[in-house]
């Protein structure tokens, strides 16, 4: 039985949105770091979404996060 989650880059977006408002990830840290929040067996699923949109591992988070809305100033 195949249980491992089909990670689409909006998905993966929203992922890391929501670790970094949690404050568990920096958005300064490589995309790798992520790989403790991934379980093991969805990370190759994972990683090949993030290289299928062309973003590299060495990359950092902020560059998934794009464009943000400040709610205070």
């Amino acid at each position: 039985m195949d249980t491992a989650v089909k990670y689409d880059i909006e998905v993966i977006k929203d992922e890391v949105r929501q670790l970094v408002k949690k404050g568990l990830v920096n958005r300064q840290q490589p995309i790798y770091t992520l790989c403790k929040y991934i379980p093991n067996r969805d990370w190759v699923c994972f990683e090949l979404e993030l290289e299928k949109n062309e973003f590299l591992l060495r990359d950092r988070v902020i560059d998934l996060l794009g464009c943000e809305t400040w709610e205070e100033d």
